[in-house]
């Protein structure tokens, strides 16, 4: 073996031997991914999240993608001369607008992306909440000031059903849900926020992480006077800082919060404009992002 050629594959080895004890780790482990902000717009990072997913596969993890389309509801429901109004945080989703907010999702979103994966072998099922009754919902109300609001086709998740998910996981393939639940009481269906659906089918799937992407580092010690970030905080440490939080955030902690409370060892919010930015979080030892993890591992 030349030099040259020692020099180039003994580092590609180091990286694997680094990623070893993780991988033993999580072999069989289910990963509840969140798909969304930049990295869904961009094309190179979209191109390595599908392989991302496809590694964590192919590493003997069973990767689930959960996924809304924020950026891509807005500019559908512009073509078609449809206003969007925001109110707490969640987009007002009228009867016209559902129509589009599923097309998009479903017919659009959710495609895209199980092209991608699929590129890399037959892998990818897409479906969405109503599949096999995956998510249920009711009518999410808003408090706004003291009263009650009514925002239109939002849902608030009432149950979750992962008998299809986990039969598609049992068959090796990846999961690619869009955020859509079915209604518990009256036949149509529901715009979920796809942070909250992460949360709730890695809490009913037993699984071992929920990972969701953002446009940031993850959560800052003290923004906007620091751009230090919390690397690892517990339960109870995120129930506190909540109040505080930016809007933006408030769904995917509360997630995080959620899906740690239900028997989801970590839940990890990390930067998706981070290329790969899913195998450095979770085979190196950096790790990059904030981690939540349960109380009782915290205290002790």
């Amino acid at each position: 073996m030349s030099a040259t050629r020692k020099h180039t594959a003994l580092p590609k080895a180091q990286i694997l031997i680094e990623a070893l004890p993780w991988l033993t780790r999580h072999n069989g482990k289910t990963v509840v991914i969140k798909f969304g902000g930049n990295a869904m717009i961009d094309e190179d990072l979209k191109a390595a999240f599908a392989q991302d997913v496809v590694f964590l596969r192919q590493a003997g993890l069973k990767p689930v993608v959960v996924h809304g389309g924020g950026p891509q509801i807005s500019a559908a429901l512009d073509r078609h001369g449809i206003v969007s109004e925001f109110k707490a945080g969640l987009r007002v989703t009228t009867e016209d607008a559902m129509d589009v907010v599923r097309m998009v999702l479903a017919g659009q979103v959710q495609r895209e992306l199980v092209g991608l994966l699929n590129q890399h072998g037959p892998l990818a099922v897409g479906l969405t909440g109503e599949d096999a009754r995956t998510i249920t919902a009711i009518k999410h109300r808003p408090e706004i000031d003291g009263e009650l609001v009514d925002i239109g086709r939002v849902g608030e998740i009432t149950a979750i059903d992962t008998g299809a998910i986990e039969a598609l996981l049992a068959d090796g393939r990846i999961p690619v849900v869009s955020s859509i639940a079915r209604s518990e009481d009256d036949g149509h269906v529901y715009n979920v926020n796809a942070d909250t659906a992460a949360a709730a089918l890695a809490a009913a799937l037993g699984a071992e992480t929920l990972m969701v992407l953002t446009d940031v580092e993850g959560l800052y010690e003290d923004w906007p006077n620091s751009d230090e970030v919390i690397s690892r905080l517990t339960a109870k440490q995120l129930e506190k800082l909540l109040p505080e939080l930016a809007s933006g955030m408030v769904p995917k902690m509360r997630g995080c919060l959620h899906a740690v409370r239900n028997g989801v060892n970590t839940a990890r919010v990390i930067d998706g404009r981070v290329q790969h930015s899913i195998l450095l979080e979770i085979f190196t030892d950096e790790g990059i992002g904030t981690m939540v993890v349960p109380d009782a591992e915290g205290d002790a």
